[in-house]
């Protein structure tokens, strides 16, 4: 399965897997679930990178695509988050993503956010160093405390011009007049049918240009730059963290595998195994706020 999604990992293009393992591992893969064994790890590493998913947000009340959420009105969520979706109807799919920006702008970090804002404070004072790789969209890390975060998906908070391709952080609420109160999920609301001069604008006064959420769709390739960073924590990451992400998401879902194959222990919490736990070290079921907060906890072995 790694081999057939390399190209996707090549070219950062973001997908969903076609090809879900399901069922329960065999015996002989099961990865190691002992945290004193896990704390060892820790105790040594230098270099630490921790992979989330929507998973830590979703224990902070922010809805994901999938499950009871999978759908947004009468459309799969996945479906509106494409940019054939966003030139076809840029109303309907504004309305979508300022659901989704109202939500999370409304939400607080958990215990497994703070978990990891704090172990990065912690060991940056020792000479470790903490990096937290993202899935998540939100900006929950970031008002947890996480000062190293790379966001490979991009995020809600900030948007970008269609026209002059400017980004600027966006927090407000609502994003613009003609989206206040819209965005209802329910089936039966009818589509606002916003006019497009009324949608969020370039701020840009020679410009004026549509602006869009600055996430990546579906079917559209990761921000070099940010890809860049990321093969590069990964390459000197000595341990990692895949914590909360279904692992069904590429290139994302490759992070982890690919940092194990280096011989590196890699960690998963979850709240159950995933396509990818047979090709980890150690997997801690249960809610992350839960499993991870002693898992990053100070060590014994650390100088206060």
């Amino acid at each position: 399965m790694l081999l057939q999604n390399r190209a996707a990992f090549a070219l950062g293009l973001r997908m969903y897997s076609t090809n879900v393992t399901r069922g329960p591992l065999m015996d002989t893969a099961r990865p190691n679930s002992d945290m004193s064994e896990f704390r060892k790890a820790f105790s040594k590493a230098k270099h630490i990178a921790i992979i989330t998913g929507a998973g830590v947000s979703v224990e902070s009340g922010v809805p994901t695509f999938r499950g009871e959420n999978e759908k947004w009105r009468k459309w799969q969520s996945q479906d509106l988050a494409t940019p054939e979706a966003f030139s076809r109807n840029p109303s309907r799919v504004w309305e979508f993503y300022h659901y989704r920006r109202e939500q999370a702008l409304s939400k607080r970090p958990n215990a497994a956010h703070l978990a990891i804002a704090e172990c990065e404070a912690r060991l940056r004072k020792q000479g470790r160093s903490v990096v937290v790789i993202t899935q998540c969209i939100d900006d929950l890390h970031r008002q947890a405390g996480s000062k190293h975060v790379l966001k490979v998906h991009g995020s809600l908070m900030e948007t970008r011009c269609v026209s002059c391709g400017e980004v600027s952080v966006n927090k407000r609420s609502p994003i613009c007049a003609a989206l206040k109160d819209k965005g209802a999920p329910d089936p039966d609301v009818a589509d606002a049918q916003i006019p497009v001069d009324k949608l969020p604008r370039c701020d840009e006064s020679d410009c004026r240009g549509l602006l869009r959420p600055n996430v990546v769709f579906f079917g559209e390739t990761l921000d070099s730059h940010i890809l860049t960073k990321v093969e590069k924590e990964m390459e000197i990451c000595d341990l990692c963290l895949v914590v909360g992400t279904s692992s069904i998401v590429y290139p994302a879902a490759m992070f982890g595998p690919q940092i194990a194959s280096r011989g590196i222990p890699v960690a998963e919490f979850n709240t159950q195994t995933t396509p990818k736990t047979e090709y980890f070290t150690h997997h801690f079921q249960g809610p992350c706020g839960t499993t991870l907060p002693p898992a990053l906890a100070r060590h014994e072995s650390e100088v206060i």
